[in-house]
């Protein structure tokens, strides 16, 4: 035990500290995001049904359409219902706030010990907001995303369906049977407003604006005009279909042409962070040497708003949207 001895107590600190909030991280995924993800089925929806909740309650569970109030007009938490309920996300955001605050709350009474109140109250703010609320962001994108590449399939099996003279009713729901999520969760919302009496137009608008991908919008419109007008409905969405995929074939291609220019944006942004880098480590008195003269503070200044400026300016060079 003498080899105990001479290790700092403050180390076993560190320790405890670091497990609580590995701890906390994997209570908080556990509370937000689900138990074990080999439960996962084909649709949210079907696996709710099939633990025995009504059609009626899973309907209001899953579609979850948030109230305007004064609430919603405050920067994170206005957006923070919208944004949840685009990641897939059940829990109310009252809710996840409150969990946010309780964590961060428990973090910083523990980092105030060792860490002192400064930088506890900046781990905490990190670690228990910053970072959740990053999660959720990126959740979203990729959900948005999924959905947006499976639309295309599914707009064709409703084509399919629609020649072979099923009502547009029945192809929605046979979407929502036959795909996996996003794209089946959110079609079985759909086809539940329908079974529950809410207009075909209203129900496709609703899901646009609950996903608010633009390729859903233009579905939307496009059956709103159809309902009003007339005309092939099978046409357009086999039209509309193809018009979707030659989108992503083309964002493929830029993404592949501009390669070259976002890499080198990259390497030009990194730089000047790199040899400030390297110029402290192999001279350590290049810049602290200076560091008193009057000037040093303007020039340091100068010249992080050109970088960020270059950088933005070279973001806005290498990315497109179609």
């Amino acid at each position: 035990m003498k080899q105990f001895d001479a290790l700092d107590p403050n180390l076993f600190l560190y320790v405890g500290i670091f497990l609580g909030v590995l701890v906390v991280f994997e209570g908080l995924r556990q509370l937000i995001f689900g138990g074990d993800p080999a439960e996962k089925t084909r649709s949210k929806r079907i696996k709710l049904l099939r633990k025995g909740m009504s059609q009626e309650k899973v309907l209001t569970l899953l579609r979850h359409r948030p109230r305007e109030n004064l609430l919603s007009k405050i920067p994170v938490y206005g957006t923070l219902p919208s944004k949840m309920r685009q990641a897939g996300m059940t829990m109310k955001p009252s809710v996840f706030l409150g969990v946010c605050l309780a964590l961060a709350a428990a973090v910083l009474l523990l980092g105030t010990v060792s860490l002192g109140p400064k930088i506890a109250a900046v781990v905490a703010v990190l670690s228990c907001m910053v970072i959740p609320m990053s999660l959720i962001n990126i959740i979203r994108k990729r959900r948005v995303q999924r959905f947006s590449e499976q639309l295309p399939d599914a707009l064709d099996m409703m084509m399919r369906g629609l020649r072979v003279g099923h009502p547009l009713n029945t192809t929605i729901a046979n979407v929502a049977q036959n795909m996996p999520d996003p794209i089946g969760t959110e079609f079985g919302i759909m086809s539940d407003q329908i079974t529950y009496g809410d207009e075909l137009t209203d129900a496709m608008a609703d899901l646009a604006d609950r996903i608010d991908q633009e390729d859903m919008h233009y579905l939307a419109v496009s059956v709103n005009i159809q309902h009003g007008t007339g005309g092939n409905l099978a046409k357009m969405l086999g039209t509309l279909s193809k018009v979707i995929r030659r989108r992503f074939a083309m964002r493929r291609k830029i993404r592949a042409l501009s390669s070259e220019g976002r890499i080198s944006a990259s390497i030009l942004s990194v730089l000047p962070l790199a040899m400030y880098g390297a110029t402290t480590v192999t001279a350590p008195d290049y810049y602290s040497g200076v560091a008193d003269d009057p000037l040093f503070k303007p020039v340091v200044a100068a010249i992080l708003a050109l970088v960020t400026v270059n950088y933005l300016v070279l973001r806005r060079l290498v990315h497109f949207r179609i």
